[in-house]
């Protein structure tokens, strides 16, 4: 079984204001996908579900069984793993979401680190690039 890590960053400029997250796929510790996509005017903690979202979905798209997801927000990994409850109204849906696709993914784990390590910085520049083009 392949593994494949996924990781994933979410940003505004204001909370909430302009808004994007970027994803980036491994295999065997090279990239072979990655993508960013701007959101409009929101908050953090929408645009970190929303990459994480993104990153699922291209997890079930390829078929991948073994997975980790790996992100430099405390908040939604802890939420993902049952740690905490999910307190906002607007972010249960999209957590929702999140754990309805989650089931979809054989092996799937999460994740927390600073946003200085691994990929995640590639990450955050995709992020912070697609918000510079819409600014």
């Amino acid at each position: 079984m392949t593994r494949y890590v996924f990781y994933s960053d979410g940003g505004s400029r204001g909370n909430p204001g302009p808004s994007a997250f970027a994803i980036v796929c491994t295999k065997d510790g090279k990239v072979v996908h990655e993508r960013s996509e701007f959101l409009g005017i929101h908050t953090n903690n929408y645009a970190e579900y929303r990459g994480l979202i993104a990153n699922i979905s291209y997890a079930i798209e390829i078929g991948a069984e073994e997975v980790e997801f790996v992100m430099d927000s405390q908040l939604v990994v802890r939420q993902m793993t049952g740690q905490y409850r999910v307190k906002s109204q607007d972010m249960k849906p999209l957590h929702d979401d999140a754990v309805a696709l989650c089931s979809q993914v054989p092996h799937a784990s999460f994740r927390n680190v600073r946003r200085s390590e691994e990929f995640v910085p590639r990450a955050d520049a995709l992020l912070n690039a697609e918000m510079d083009r819409h600014a």
